[in-house]
Protein backbone atom coordinates (compact mmCIF):
# COMPACT_ATOMS: atom_id res chain seq x y z
CA UNK A 1 0.00 0.00 0.00
CA UNK A 2 1.06 3.58 -0.48
CA UNK A 3 2.69 5.02 2.60
CA UNK A 4 0.64 8.12 3.39
CA UNK A 5 1.46 10.58 6.13
CA UNK A 6 -1.88 12.04 7.29
CA UNK A 7 -0.25 15.07 8.93
CA UNK A 8 0.98 16.13 5.50
CA UNK A 9 -2.40 15.56 3.88
CA UNK A 10 -4.53 17.49 6.35
CA UNK A 11 -7.64 18.96 4.79
CA UNK A 12 -9.28 22.17 5.93
CA UNK A 13 -10.92 21.62 9.32
CA UNK A 14 -9.36 18.17 9.89
CA UNK A 15 -7.00 17.80 12.84
CA UNK A 16 -4.32 20.00 14.33
CA UNK A 17 -1.26 18.23 12.91
CA UNK A 18 0.59 19.66 9.93
CA UNK A 19 -0.28 22.54 7.63
CA UNK A 20 -3.91 22.73 6.57
CA UNK A 21 -4.50 22.16 2.86
CA UNK A 22 -7.65 23.83 1.66
CA UNK A 23 -9.11 21.35 -0.86
CA UNK A 24 -12.64 21.20 -2.12
CA UNK A 25 -14.42 17.81 -1.92
CA UNK A 26 -13.75 17.00 -5.58
CA UNK A 27 -10.00 17.62 -5.25
CA UNK A 28 -9.91 15.65 -2.00
CA UNK A 29 -11.67 12.69 -3.63
CA UNK A 30 -9.29 12.89 -6.60
CA UNK A 31 -6.27 12.67 -4.32
CA UNK A 32 -7.72 9.69 -2.45
CA UNK A 33 -8.24 7.89 -5.78
CA UNK A 34 -4.67 8.61 -6.82
CA UNK A 35 -3.27 7.41 -3.49
CA UNK A 36 -5.24 4.16 -3.77
CA UNK A 37 -3.78 3.50 -7.24
CA UNK A 38 -0.14 4.31 -6.44
CA UNK A 39 0.98 0.72 -5.60
CA UNK A 40 -0.47 -0.65 -8.84
CA UNK A 41 1.10 2.14 -10.92
CA UNK A 42 4.47 1.66 -9.19
CA UNK A 43 4.38 -2.07 -10.00
CA UNK A 44 3.36 -1.54 -13.64
CA UNK A 45 5.93 1.22 -14.19
CA UNK A 46 8.69 -0.52 -12.20
CA UNK A 47 9.34 2.83 -10.54
CA UNK A 48 9.16 4.66 -7.23
CA UNK A 49 6.25 7.11 -7.11
CA UNK A 50 6.48 10.22 -4.95
CA UNK A 51 3.57 12.64 -4.55
CA UNK A 52 4.55 16.25 -3.81
CA UNK A 53 2.37 19.06 -2.51
CA UNK A 54 3.32 22.65 -1.80
CA UNK A 55 1.87 24.41 1.25
CA UNK A 56 3.01 27.88 2.29
CA UNK A 57 5.93 27.68 -0.11
CA UNK A 58 7.24 24.33 1.21
CA UNK A 59 7.18 21.33 -1.13
CA UNK A 60 6.82 18.05 0.76
CA UNK A 61 6.52 14.36 -0.12
CA UNK A 62 3.06 13.29 1.06
CA UNK A 63 3.05 9.73 -0.32
CA UNK A 64 5.60 7.23 -1.53
CA UNK A 65 4.81 3.95 -3.29
CA UNK A 66 7.69 1.56 -3.87
CA UNK A 67 7.66 -1.03 -6.69
CA UNK A 68 7.27 -4.70 -5.86
CA UNK A 69 8.62 -6.41 -9.04
CA UNK A 70 11.98 -4.56 -8.87
CA UNK A 71 14.06 -3.16 -6.00
CA UNK A 72 13.19 0.32 -4.80
CA UNK A 73 15.66 3.11 -5.48
CA UNK A 74 15.37 4.19 -1.85
CA UNK A 75 16.19 2.30 1.36
CA UNK A 76 13.07 3.64 3.09
CA UNK A 77 10.00 5.79 2.73
CA UNK A 78 10.53 9.46 1.82
CA UNK A 79 7.16 10.54 3.23
CA UNK A 80 7.62 13.83 5.08
CA UNK A 81 10.79 14.80 3.22
CA UNK A 82 11.06 18.46 2.18
CA UNK A 83 12.24 19.20 -1.36
CA UNK A 84 14.51 22.28 -1.45
CA UNK A 85 13.59 24.72 -4.21
CA UNK A 86 15.54 24.50 -7.46
CA UNK A 87 14.46 26.00 -10.77
CA UNK A 88 16.07 23.04 -12.59
CA UNK A 89 14.19 20.45 -10.57
CA UNK A 90 11.37 18.93 -12.69
CA UNK A 91 9.01 18.97 -9.71
CA UNK A 92 9.31 22.72 -9.31
CA UNK A 93 9.19 23.24 -13.08
CA UNK A 94 5.81 21.50 -13.27
CA UNK A 95 4.52 23.23 -10.14
CA UNK A 96 5.71 26.72 -11.17
CA UNK A 97 5.09 26.57 -14.91
CA UNK A 98 1.94 24.44 -14.81
CA UNK A 99 3.44 22.07 -17.36
CA UNK A 100 1.95 18.69 -18.29
CA UNK A 101 5.30 16.94 -17.91
CA UNK A 102 8.94 17.49 -17.04
CA UNK A 103 11.85 15.07 -17.06
CA UNK A 104 15.37 14.80 -15.70
CA UNK A 105 17.70 12.00 -16.80
CA UNK A 106 20.92 10.68 -15.30
CA UNK A 107 20.43 11.85 -11.71
CA UNK A 108 22.14 9.53 -9.22
CA UNK A 109 19.94 8.10 -6.48
CA UNK A 110 21.98 6.09 -3.98
CA UNK A 111 24.55 5.53 -6.72
CA UNK A 112 22.06 4.41 -9.37
CA UNK A 113 21.41 6.59 -12.45
CA UNK A 114 17.71 7.37 -12.73
CA UNK A 115 15.16 9.00 -14.99
CA UNK A 116 12.75 11.28 -13.12
CA UNK A 117 9.47 12.12 -14.85
CA UNK A 118 7.00 14.46 -13.18
CA UNK A 119 3.27 14.62 -13.93
CA UNK A 120 0.54 16.86 -12.51
CA UNK A 121 -2.51 15.72 -10.55
CA UNK A 122 -5.24 18.02 -11.79
CA UNK A 123 -8.92 18.41 -11.04
CA UNK A 124 -11.50 19.97 -13.40
CA UNK A 125 -12.36 23.56 -12.43
CA UNK A 126 -9.65 23.43 -9.73
CA UNK A 127 -6.43 22.88 -11.62
CA UNK A 128 -3.25 21.30 -10.33
CA UNK A 129 -3.35 20.13 -6.70
CA UNK A 130 -0.19 18.01 -6.59
CA UNK A 131 2.48 16.41 -8.76
CA UNK A 132 3.80 12.86 -8.99
CA UNK A 133 7.46 12.05 -9.51
CA UNK A 134 8.10 8.77 -11.34
CA UNK A 135 11.65 7.74 -10.43
CA UNK A 136 12.89 4.89 -12.62
CA UNK A 137 16.24 3.15 -12.63
CA UNK A 138 17.92 4.03 -15.95
CA UNK A 139 18.35 0.35 -16.85
CA UNK A 140 14.61 -0.28 -16.25
CA UNK A 141 13.78 2.81 -18.33
CA UNK A 142 15.89 1.59 -21.25
CA UNK A 143 14.46 -1.91 -20.92
CA UNK A 144 10.94 -0.46 -21.21
CA UNK A 145 11.90 1.49 -24.35
CA UNK A 146 12.82 -1.81 -26.03
CA UNK A 147 9.49 -3.43 -25.23
CA UNK A 148 6.63 -3.87 -27.69
CA UNK A 149 4.77 -0.60 -28.46
CA UNK A 150 1.55 -2.18 -27.14
CA UNK A 151 3.19 -2.93 -23.82
CA UNK A 152 4.63 0.58 -23.55
CA UNK A 153 1.24 2.00 -24.44
CA UNK A 154 -0.34 -0.10 -21.70
CA UNK A 155 2.17 1.21 -19.13
CA UNK A 156 1.52 4.80 -20.24
CA UNK A 157 -2.25 4.36 -20.07
CA UNK A 158 -2.26 2.71 -16.62
CA UNK A 159 -0.03 5.49 -15.34
CA UNK A 160 -2.17 8.24 -16.84
CA UNK A 161 -5.46 6.70 -15.68
CA UNK A 162 -4.05 6.30 -12.19
CA UNK A 163 -2.86 9.89 -11.96
CA UNK A 164 -6.27 10.99 -13.23
CA UNK A 165 -8.01 9.01 -10.46
CA UNK A 166 -9.60 6.59 -12.92
CA UNK A 167 -8.27 3.25 -11.62
CA UNK A 168 -11.41 2.29 -9.73
CA UNK A 169 -10.86 -0.61 -7.33
CA UNK A 170 -7.06 -0.44 -7.54
CA UNK A 171 -6.71 -0.83 -3.77
CA UNK A 172 -8.55 -4.18 -3.89
CA UNK A 173 -5.92 -6.00 -5.97
CA UNK A 174 -2.62 -7.36 -4.71
CA UNK A 175 0.91 -6.42 -5.67
CA UNK A 176 2.37 -7.53 -8.99
CA UNK A 177 5.53 -9.64 -9.25
CA UNK A 178 8.43 -9.91 -11.67
CA UNK A 179 7.20 -13.35 -12.76
CA UNK A 180 3.67 -12.33 -13.80
CA UNK A 181 2.33 -13.19 -17.20
CA UNK A 182 0.86 -10.21 -19.09
CA UNK A 183 -2.05 -10.25 -21.56
CA UNK A 184 -3.49 -7.19 -23.26
CA UNK A 185 -7.03 -7.71 -24.52
CA UNK A 186 -9.09 -5.22 -26.54
CA UNK A 187 -12.72 -4.33 -25.98
CA UNK A 188 -13.83 -7.09 -28.37
CA UNK A 189 -11.96 -9.77 -26.44
CA UNK A 190 -9.12 -10.11 -28.95
CA UNK A 191 -5.73 -10.89 -27.38
CA UNK A 192 -3.38 -8.19 -28.67
CA UNK A 193 -0.26 -9.01 -26.69
CA UNK A 194 1.28 -11.63 -24.41
CA UNK A 195 4.70 -11.71 -22.85
CA UNK A 196 6.79 -14.88 -22.84
CA UNK A 197 5.74 -15.74 -19.29
CA UNK A 198 2.05 -15.73 -20.23
CA UNK A 199 2.80 -17.83 -23.32
CA UNK A 200 4.46 -20.44 -21.11
CA UNK A 201 1.59 -20.33 -18.61
CA UNK A 202 -1.01 -21.07 -21.26
CA UNK A 203 1.30 -23.60 -22.93
CA UNK A 204 1.20 -25.62 -19.70
CA UNK A 205 -2.58 -25.76 -20.17
CA UNK A 206 -2.19 -27.25 -23.65
CA UNK A 207 -2.20 -24.11 -25.86
CA UNK A 208 0.88 -24.92 -27.90
CA UNK A 209 0.33 -22.27 -30.59
CA UNK A 210 0.39 -18.57 -29.82
CA UNK A 211 -2.85 -17.18 -28.44
CA UNK A 212 -2.15 -13.67 -29.76
CA UNK A 213 -4.80 -12.66 -32.27
CA UNK A 214 -7.33 -15.13 -30.90
CA UNK A 215 -10.55 -14.44 -29.05
CA UNK A 216 -10.03 -14.82 -25.32
CA UNK A 217 -13.55 -16.23 -24.94
CA UNK A 218 -12.51 -19.19 -27.12
CA UNK A 219 -10.01 -20.29 -24.49
CA UNK A 220 -11.25 -22.98 -22.13
CA UNK A 221 -10.11 -20.94 -19.16
CA UNK A 222 -11.78 -18.71 -16.59
CA UNK A 223 -11.59 -15.16 -17.96
CA UNK A 224 -14.34 -13.65 -15.82
CA UNK A 225 -12.05 -10.99 -14.36
CA UNK A 226 -11.06 -9.78 -17.84
CA UNK A 227 -14.60 -9.39 -19.17
CA UNK A 228 -15.89 -7.91 -15.93
CA UNK A 229 -13.06 -5.41 -15.81
CA UNK A 230 -13.80 -4.24 -19.37
CA UNK A 231 -17.54 -4.13 -18.73
CA UNK A 232 -17.42 -2.23 -15.44
CA UNK A 233 -14.13 -0.32 -15.92
CA UNK A 234 -12.82 -1.51 -12.55
CA UNK A 235 -9.74 -3.35 -11.31
CA UNK A 236 -10.49 -6.94 -10.30
CA UNK A 237 -8.61 -9.86 -8.77
CA UNK A 238 -9.58 -13.52 -8.99
CA UNK A 239 -7.96 -16.75 -7.83
CA UNK A 240 -8.71 -19.58 -10.23
CA UNK A 241 -7.84 -23.25 -10.78
CA UNK A 242 -6.86 -24.17 -14.34
CA UNK A 243 -6.30 -27.94 -14.59
CA UNK A 244 -3.41 -28.54 -12.17
CA UNK A 245 -2.43 -24.86 -12.14
CA UNK A 246 -3.48 -22.23 -9.59
CA UNK A 247 -3.39 -18.63 -10.81
CA UNK A 248 -4.20 -15.22 -9.46
CA UNK A 249 -5.50 -12.99 -12.26
CA UNK A 250 -5.45 -9.24 -11.75
CA UNK A 251 -7.30 -7.22 -14.37
CA UNK A 252 -6.80 -3.50 -14.91
CA UNK A 253 -9.11 -1.71 -17.38
CA UNK A 254 -7.66 0.30 -20.26
CA UNK A 255 -10.25 2.98 -20.89
CA UNK A 256 -11.03 4.29 -24.38
CA UNK A 257 -9.15 7.45 -25.21
CA UNK A 258 -12.45 9.33 -25.46
CA UNK A 259 -12.86 8.80 -21.70
CA UNK A 260 -9.50 10.37 -20.88
CA UNK A 261 -10.05 13.78 -19.27
CA UNK A 262 -8.99 16.75 -21.35
CA UNK A 263 -7.10 18.24 -18.44
CA UNK A 264 -4.96 15.07 -18.21
CA UNK A 265 -3.71 13.92 -21.63
CA UNK A 266 -1.96 10.55 -21.86
CA UNK A 267 1.75 11.28 -22.07
CA UNK A 268 3.58 8.36 -23.69
CA UNK A 269 7.16 9.58 -23.97
CA UNK A 270 7.44 8.30 -27.56
CA UNK A 271 5.61 8.63 -30.84
CA UNK A 272 5.98 4.88 -31.38
CA UNK A 273 3.54 3.81 -28.71
CA UNK A 274 0.16 2.21 -29.29
CA UNK A 275 -2.97 3.15 -27.37
CA UNK A 276 -4.63 -0.14 -26.30
CA UNK A 277 -8.24 -0.16 -25.12
CA UNK A 278 -9.81 -3.01 -23.15
CA UNK A 279 -7.92 -4.54 -20.22
CA UNK A 280 -4.54 -5.83 -19.17
CA UNK A 281 -4.31 -9.11 -17.27
CA UNK A 282 -1.46 -9.83 -14.89
CA UNK A 283 -1.28 -13.57 -14.16
CA UNK A 284 0.60 -14.78 -11.10
CA UNK A 285 1.23 -18.52 -10.97
CA UNK A 286 0.99 -19.63 -7.33
CA UNK A 287 0.84 -23.37 -8.08
CA UNK A 288 4.12 -24.16 -6.32
CA UNK A 289 3.14 -22.09 -3.28
CA UNK A 290 -0.23 -23.83 -3.01
CA UNK A 291 1.42 -27.24 -3.34
CA UNK A 292 3.94 -26.38 -0.64
CA UNK A 293 1.10 -25.23 1.63
CA UNK A 294 -0.76 -28.49 1.00
CA UNK A 295 2.38 -30.53 1.67
CA UNK A 296 2.96 -28.62 4.90
CA UNK A 297 -0.64 -29.25 5.96
CA UNK A 298 -0.25 -32.98 5.24
CA UNK A 299 3.05 -33.13 7.12
CA UNK A 300 1.52 -31.18 10.00
CA UNK A 301 -1.42 -33.56 10.16
CA UNK A 302 0.93 -36.55 10.12
CA UNK A 303 3.08 -35.04 12.89
CA UNK A 304 -0.02 -34.35 14.97
CA UNK A 305 -1.10 -37.95 14.49
CA UNK A 306 2.33 -39.17 15.61
CA UNK A 307 2.14 -37.02 18.75
CA UNK A 308 -1.38 -38.32 19.40
CA UNK A 309 -0.22 -41.94 19.17
CA UNK A 310 2.83 -41.27 21.34
CA UNK A 311 0.55 -39.73 23.97
CA UNK A 312 -1.75 -42.75 23.85
CA UNK A 313 1.18 -45.15 24.14
CA UNK A 314 2.60 -43.22 27.10
CA UNK A 315 -0.79 -43.29 28.82
CA UNK A 316 -0.99 -47.04 28.20
CA UNK A 317 2.47 -47.43 29.69
CA UNK A 318 1.40 -45.38 32.73
CA UNK A 319 -1.65 -47.65 33.12
CA UNK A 320 0.55 -50.76 33.07
CA UNK A 321 2.90 -49.23 35.62
CA UNK A 322 -0.07 -48.31 37.83
CA UNK A 323 -1.20 -51.96 37.74
CA UNK A 324 2.30 -53.09 38.70
CA UNK A 325 2.34 -50.55 41.55
CA UNK A 326 -0.86 -52.04 42.97
CA UNK A 327 0.62 -55.53 42.83
CA UNK A 328 3.94 -54.57 44.37
CA UNK A 329 4.36 -55.64 48.01
CA UNK A 330 7.28 -53.36 48.78
CA UNK A 331 6.47 -49.76 49.70
CA UNK A 332 9.73 -48.59 48.09
CA UNK A 333 8.78 -50.34 44.85
CA UNK A 334 5.33 -48.76 44.92
CA UNK A 335 6.80 -45.28 45.43
CA UNK A 336 9.32 -45.79 42.63
CA UNK A 337 6.61 -46.95 40.24
CA UNK A 338 4.34 -44.02 41.15
CA UNK A 339 7.15 -41.56 40.54
CA UNK A 340 7.81 -43.19 37.17
CA UNK A 341 4.10 -42.90 36.33
CA UNK A 342 4.26 -39.18 37.05
CA UNK A 343 7.26 -38.74 34.76
CA UNK A 344 5.64 -40.69 31.94
CA UNK A 345 2.41 -38.72 32.20
CA UNK A 346 4.32 -35.41 32.25
CA UNK A 347 5.86 -36.28 28.90
CA UNK A 348 2.44 -37.41 27.65
CA UNK A 349 0.98 -33.99 28.55
CA UNK A 350 3.42 -32.24 26.17
CA UNK A 351 2.61 -34.67 23.35
CA UNK A 352 -1.08 -34.06 23.96
CA UNK A 353 -0.59 -30.32 23.38
CA UNK A 354 1.49 -30.99 20.26
CA UNK A 355 -1.22 -33.27 18.87
CA UNK A 356 -3.81 -30.46 19.03
CA UNK A 357 -2.31 -27.97 16.61
CA UNK A 358 0.41 -27.03 14.19
CA UNK A 359 2.37 -24.84 16.59
CA UNK A 360 5.53 -26.36 18.06
CA UNK A 361 5.54 -23.95 21.04
CA UNK A 362 3.85 -25.14 24.21
CA UNK A 363 2.18 -22.98 26.85
CA UNK A 364 4.03 -23.84 30.07
CA UNK A 365 1.25 -22.58 32.29
CA UNK A 366 -1.23 -24.88 30.51
CA UNK A 367 1.21 -27.78 30.90
CA UNK A 368 1.52 -27.01 34.61
CA UNK A 369 -2.27 -26.99 34.99
CA UNK A 370 -2.50 -30.40 33.32
CA UNK A 371 0.23 -31.84 35.55
CA UNK A 372 -1.64 -30.55 38.60
CA UNK A 373 -4.83 -32.10 37.25
CA UNK A 374 -3.09 -35.46 36.87
CA UNK A 375 -1.67 -35.13 40.39
CA UNK A 376 -5.08 -34.28 41.85
CA UNK A 377 -6.58 -37.16 39.88
CA UNK A 378 -4.58 -39.68 41.84
CA UNK A 379 -1.13 -39.85 40.27
CA UNK A 380 -0.04 -40.49 43.88
CA UNK A 381 -2.07 -40.91 47.04
CA UNK A 382 -0.56 -39.74 50.32
CA UNK A 383 -3.83 -39.13 52.14
CA UNK A 384 -3.02 -35.40 52.41
CA UNK A 385 -5.38 -32.78 50.94
CA UNK A 386 -3.19 -30.39 48.99
CA UNK A 387 -4.44 -27.20 47.33
CA UNK A 388 -2.34 -26.16 44.34
CA UNK A 389 -2.60 -22.67 42.79
CA UNK A 390 -1.02 -21.27 39.63
CA UNK A 391 -0.36 -17.54 39.26
CA UNK A 392 1.68 -15.15 37.11
CA UNK A 393 2.31 -14.54 33.45
CA UNK A 394 2.25 -17.15 30.72
CA UNK A 395 4.94 -18.02 28.20
CA UNK A 396 5.73 -20.76 25.71
CA UNK A 397 8.72 -23.03 25.10
CA UNK A 398 9.73 -25.19 22.13
CA UNK A 399 8.68 -28.83 22.41
CA UNK A 400 12.00 -30.19 23.70
CA UNK A 401 12.40 -27.54 26.41
CA UNK A 402 8.69 -27.78 27.25
CA UNK A 403 9.11 -31.52 27.91
CA UNK A 404 12.07 -30.86 30.21
CA UNK A 405 10.17 -28.10 32.02
CA UNK A 406 7.17 -30.40 32.46
CA UNK A 407 9.34 -33.12 33.98
CA UNK A 408 10.97 -30.59 36.32
CA UNK A 409 7.65 -29.17 37.53
CA UNK A 410 6.28 -32.69 37.97
CA UNK A 411 9.26 -33.76 40.09
CA UNK A 412 9.16 -30.66 42.27
CA UNK A 413 5.38 -30.80 42.85
CA UNK A 414 5.46 -34.52 43.67
CA UNK A 415 8.46 -34.01 45.95
CA UNK A 416 6.60 -31.25 47.81
CA UNK A 417 3.51 -33.44 48.23
CA UNK A 418 5.48 -36.48 49.39
CA UNK A 419 7.96 -34.83 51.74
CA UNK A 420 6.57 -31.41 52.62
CA UNK A 421 3.39 -32.44 54.39
CA UNK A 422 4.46 -35.37 56.53
CA UNK A 423 1.89 -36.17 59.20
CA UNK A 424 -0.31 -33.28 58.07
CA UNK A 425 -3.89 -33.47 56.86
CA UNK A 426 -3.66 -30.55 54.45
CA UNK A 427 -1.32 -28.05 52.83
CA UNK A 428 -0.94 -25.73 49.90
CA UNK A 429 1.45 -25.30 46.97
CA UNK A 430 1.71 -22.13 44.90
CA UNK A 431 3.26 -22.12 41.41
CA UNK A 432 4.30 -18.59 40.45
CA UNK A 433 5.48 -17.65 36.94
CA UNK A 434 7.44 -14.39 36.69
CA UNK A 435 10.13 -12.67 34.65
CA UNK A 436 13.24 -10.60 35.25
CA UNK A 437 15.14 -8.57 32.67
CA UNK A 438 17.06 -11.63 31.47
CA UNK A 439 15.29 -14.70 32.88
CA UNK A 440 12.01 -16.50 33.27
CA UNK A 441 11.42 -17.76 36.80
CA UNK A 442 9.15 -20.53 38.09
CA UNK A 443 8.75 -20.57 41.89
CA UNK A 444 7.03 -23.63 43.37
CA UNK A 445 6.41 -22.89 47.05
CA UNK A 446 4.84 -25.06 49.73
CA UNK A 447 3.90 -24.30 53.34
CA UNK A 448 5.20 -27.64 54.57
CA UNK A 449 7.81 -28.70 57.11
CA UNK A 450 10.77 -27.16 55.28
CA UNK A 451 14.18 -28.61 54.51
CA UNK A 452 15.82 -30.99 56.97
CA UNK A 453 18.75 -29.70 59.02
CA UNK A 454 22.04 -29.80 57.16
CA UNK A 455 20.39 -30.30 53.76
CA UNK A 456 22.82 -29.79 50.83
CA UNK A 457 21.31 -29.80 47.34
CA UNK A 458 24.63 -30.56 45.65
CA UNK A 459 25.24 -33.66 47.80
CA UNK A 460 21.67 -34.94 47.80
CA UNK A 461 21.45 -38.31 46.05
CA UNK A 462 17.69 -38.31 45.42
CA UNK A 463 16.93 -39.51 41.89
CA UNK A 464 14.17 -36.90 41.48
CA UNK A 465 16.43 -33.98 42.40
CA UNK A 466 19.20 -35.35 40.18
CA UNK A 467 16.75 -35.41 37.27
CA UNK A 468 15.68 -31.84 38.03
CA UNK A 469 19.23 -30.48 38.22
CA UNK A 470 20.29 -32.23 35.02
CA UNK A 471 17.29 -31.04 33.00
CA UNK A 472 17.49 -27.44 34.26
CA UNK A 473 21.23 -27.12 33.68
CA UNK A 474 21.66 -29.10 30.45
CA UNK A 475 18.38 -28.60 28.60
CA UNK A 476 17.09 -25.27 29.91
CA UNK A 477 20.58 -23.79 30.45
CA UNK A 478 19.27 -22.44 33.73
CA UNK A 479 19.65 -22.72 37.50
CA UNK A 480 17.79 -24.72 40.16
CA UNK A 481 17.61 -23.60 43.81
CA UNK A 482 15.87 -24.79 46.96
CA UNK A 483 15.13 -21.92 49.35
CA UNK A 484 14.00 -22.58 52.93
CA UNK A 485 11.56 -20.32 54.77
CA UNK A 486 7.95 -20.91 55.72
CA UNK A 487 8.15 -24.21 53.92
CA UNK A 488 10.30 -24.66 50.82
CA UNK A 489 10.51 -22.72 47.55
CA UNK A 490 11.96 -24.49 44.51
CA UNK A 491 13.16 -21.85 42.04
CA UNK A 492 13.75 -22.72 38.40
CA UNK A 493 15.21 -19.90 36.30
CA UNK A 494 16.38 -19.98 32.69
CA UNK A 495 17.24 -17.49 29.92
CA UNK A 496 14.41 -15.44 28.49
CA UNK A 497 15.51 -16.08 24.90
CA UNK A 498 14.23 -19.65 25.17
CA UNK A 499 10.69 -18.34 25.62
CA UNK A 500 8.07 -16.89 23.33
CA UNK A 501 5.01 -14.91 24.42
CA UNK A 502 2.03 -17.20 24.86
Amino acid sequence: MAQIQPSHLTRAGNGPDGPAIDLDPMASQQLESVFAALPVIADVCHADLLVYMTVEGITTVVAHARPNPVPSLYPGSLVGSVLPYSSSNPVHRVLAQRRDHASLSGTLVWGAPTVQDVFPISVPDTGMVAVVGVHTNLLEHERLQRRDPLYRGMVAKVRSQGFAGQLVGASSIGRLTEHDGVLIVDTQGIILYTNSIAENQYRRLGYVDTIVGGQISFLETNEYSCFRSIERSVCLEQRIQELDQVWIKRAVPLLPSAHAPRHFPIWRGSDHVDDPEGAVLFIQDITDEVRREQELKIKSAMIQEVHHRVKNNLQTLAFLLRMEAKRATSEDAQNALRQTIGRVLSIAVVHEFLSRGEMSDISIRDVCSRIISETSGGMIDTGTQVEIRVDGENFSLPAQQATSCALVMNEVILNAIEHGFAARASGSINVQFSATDASMVIDISDDGVGLPAGFDLERNSSLGLQIVRTLVQDDLHGRFQLLSGDGVTARISFPKELCRPA
